[in-house]
């Protein structure tokens, strides 16, 4: 029974040595592992480097999207304003369109008791000139 006893501490030992080994930590790094992480890094560091270029374009496409929206606010008022305008400009018109044909009829009242000799609209009209012939030459070929 001794070498049972012998294999028990053997196991016992081994066992130790496994979990001191494990909770101390292992500072080898196999050549290809070490190689992944480096890549790895690499990698880290350009996807980085383009978040922060995504990052600062994205701010630049929102500010020239709120200088747009500004001046969209502003034509839009501008184009209020305009309007307003051209409404008030065709009341106006229409105002003086109703004044004139009110003073137009008077006029017009006086117009027909007396006579006035008024010249009948001229028509011109041009024409255009005929086409000539032109004179074609025969030629005889012998």
């Amino acid at each position: 029974m001794p070498i049972r006893r012998a294999v028990q501490m053997g196991r016992a030992a081994g066992l130790v040595i496994a979990v001191a080994v494990m909770l101390s930590g292992c500072d080898y790094w196999p050549p290809a592992l070490q190689t992944q992480i480096e890549q790895l890094r690499s990698e880290l560091q350009a996807v980085t480097m383009e978040k922060a270029q995504l990052q600062n374009q994205m701010a630049s496409l929102t500010k020239a999207k709120d200088d747009l929206q500004i001046q969209v606010e502003d034509l839009s008022r501008t184009n209020r304003d305009k309007s307003t305008m051209i409404a008030s400009l065709q009341s106006s018109v229409t105002a003086l369109q109703e004044r004139l044909a009110k003073s137009a009829k008077p006029a017009a009242a006086k117009a027909t008791g007396t006579k006035t000799a008024t010249k009948p609209a001229v028509k011109t009209t041009q024409k255009a000139p005929a086409k000539k012939k032109t004179a074609t030459k025969s030629v005889v070929v012998r």
